[in-house]
This record gives structure tokens, C-alpha cells and sequence, in this order.
């Protein structure tokens, strides 16, 4: 493949510095030339500009950092639609989760464009979607995954000008376990495919993508894959800004990125919330660059 990088050092969306680093921690450890090692081609277009937060008042409590977060989105969007369009596969790097509204919004309207949709995998130890009447802090990397679904403020859920991107019948979430008592709600709703870590123990990993893929490709032209580093067991990832016991091993998670690769059908990745500053040499990206190349058709043999 023909793949460009786009890094987008974002971290308006939650209250822990850091996250910003995310996208220079990948790169490295390593993450180009691991990828052109697997055949690939890579084009590395940098980092997008995003306002720091010392430079702004964070606005309303309930959605900080709104319109500083939409304008950064909006670039993503343009460049991610724009990346598609001149035949290269796009790669994010965050950054914090809000990233995904631009990147997800890219890809949408490029197949609308084209009377097609897209599936999508969100792969997460957090649902994503709350809405600023239902986030206990105001915090839009909780929002998200909602503002795909066409929720929350039009700012986040209108970019591109349509809404929603993708069809919640069409999305999954995967390795979920920490959710807020009024999102539970919001995602038993919204028809959203859950499968919880519970899930996960009770039917193997390999069979929740089995499903997983089904789901997302069913009528799509293929299917979005954003991963939060946060799912992953803190053991294994310690450089997140809100770990959660619990999450998914080492093998779980490459098993889920190469089940990905061999279905042909994704159409973008993201990878976010890596944090630097609390991270232990380095070891979330090292990881985070391994499940990218997972991602990308790496085999053990």
C-alpha cells in the first residue's frame, strides 16, 4: 500500500498533558521505517497545527475546548478526504480520541461522495459517547464516537456538513469496561454492536472479530479501525492518560489488528491517547508501532 501518516497533536479533548507527544513517541519508536519494512510505501506529512490550551479559555464546561477542537477536526477532515482522493491509505497518529471526528468525517464524505458508506471498528477501553448533557467533565475525547452517530453539538457532529458519518448498525465497539452511568444509556440505544470485556473472556477474542468484521463490512464498502491505546491491560500499556484494569493482553490485541489486516477491507486506522510523559521508556508506542505494522500484514511466520 501507499500509505500517508498525518499526526495530530491534540490534546484539548482531556485535562492530562502530554498526549499531544503521542504522534512524535510513535515516530520514534521506530513507526516509518517499520512499515516500509513490510513492503509498503510511506509518505509522512507531518503534524497538523492545533492551538495549545494555555492560549484559550476552555469555553463551556460542558463541551471544553469546543470550537478550538472543531477547527482542528476540520483540517483533519479536509486532509484525510484529500489523502483518499489522490489514492494513499491514511494513518493517524493522536493525540487524544477527539481526533477520530475529522478523520472519520474524511472518510465518510469521500464515500458519500460516491453513494457509499463506511463500517466502522472502534476498539476501546471507553464507549466514547457521551454528549456534553451527559459527560460528568465536559471532556470531548468522551464524546467522540457520539458525534460519528450524528450526537452532541453540530460543531463536532455537523463537519463535513452531513451527519451521521456511519450507521451505528454498521459499528462496533470493542473492549469496553469503563463506562459513565448516563452513557450506559446512550450506547444501549443507539444500536451500536457492543462487546464488552466480559465478552471478550467468555468468547475468545478471534470470535468477537469474526463477528466484528462481519458487522462492519456488511453492505459497506469497507470499514474504519480507530484504536485507543487505553484498551490494552495498563501492564502492557502504561502511557495512557486514563488506564483501566482489565483490558486487552499483548496477543489480544495484535490478534485483533492482523484478523483486521487479513480482511482486506479497512480503510483508514487511527491509533490515540498515547502519553509520553507517563509512559515507561517508551514502551505504549513500541507497542503502539507494533500493532500498526499488525495492521498493516506483519506475520509471525
Amino acid at each position: 500500500m501507499k500509505i500517508r501518516i498525518l499526526g495530530v497533536p491534540l490534546d484539548l479533548g482531556q485535562e492530562r498533558r502530554g498526549v499531544d507527544m503521542g504522534p512524535s513517541a510513535l515516530r520514534a519508536a521506530g513507526l516509518n521505517a517499520a512499515i516500509k519494512s513490510l513492503g509498503h510505501s510511506v509518505e509522512d506529512s507531518g503534524n497538523i497545527f492545533v492551538k495549545n490550551p494555555e492560549e484559550q479559555h476552555f469555553g463551556d464546561r460542558r463541551a471544553k475546548y469546543l470550537n478550538e477542537i472543531a477547527e482542528a477536526c476540520r483540517d483533519v477532515a479536509q486532509r484525510i478526504h484529500q489523502t483518499i482522493e489522490e489514492g494513499l491509505f491514511p494513518l493517524t497518529l493522536g493525540g487524544d480520541h477527539s481526533i477520530a471526528i475529522g478523520a472519520i468525517a474524511g472518510v465518510s464524505k469521500f464515500l458519500r461522495d460516491r453513494s457509499q458508506s463506511a463500517g466502522l471498528i472502534w476498539i476501546d477501553a471507553h464507549g466514547d459517547m457521551n454528549t456534553p448533557e451527559t459527560s460528568p467533565s465536559g471532556n470531548i475525547h468522551g464524546m467522540p464516537f457520539a458525534a460519528c452517530l450524528g450526537l452532541g453539538p453540530e460543531p463536532l457532529s455537523g463537519i463535513c456538513g452531513f451527519a451521521p458519518k456511519v450507521e451505528a448498525a454498521k459499528c462496533v465497539l470493542i473492549g469496553v469496561r469503563d463506562l459513565d452511568a448516563r452513557e450506559k444509556r446512550i450506547i444501549q440505544k443507539s444500536g451500536v454492536h457492543v462487546f464488552t470485556m466480559r465478552d471478550i473472556d467468555e468468547q475468545g477474542m478471534r470470535a468477537v472479530m469474526e463477528k466484528s468484521l462481519a458487522l462492519a463490512t456488511e453492505g459497506t464498502a469497507g470499514f474504519i479501525t480507530s484504536f485507543d491505546m487505553d484498551v490494552v491491560d495498563p501492564s502492557e500499556a502504561p502511557g495512557v492518560g486514563t488506564p483501566v484494569r482489565g483490558g486487552l493482553t499483548f496477543r489480544e490485541a495484535h490478534l485483533a489488528m492482523e484478523m483486521i489486516a487479513d480482511s482486506g477491507k479497512m480503510l483508514s486506522l487511527e491509533l490515540v491517547e498515547i502519553n509520553p510523559i507517563i509512559d515507561m521508556m517508551n514502551k505504549t508506542a513500541i507497542l503502539g508501532v507494533g500493532l500498526i505494522t499488525s495492521a498493516f500484514g506483519k506475520k509471525i511466520l
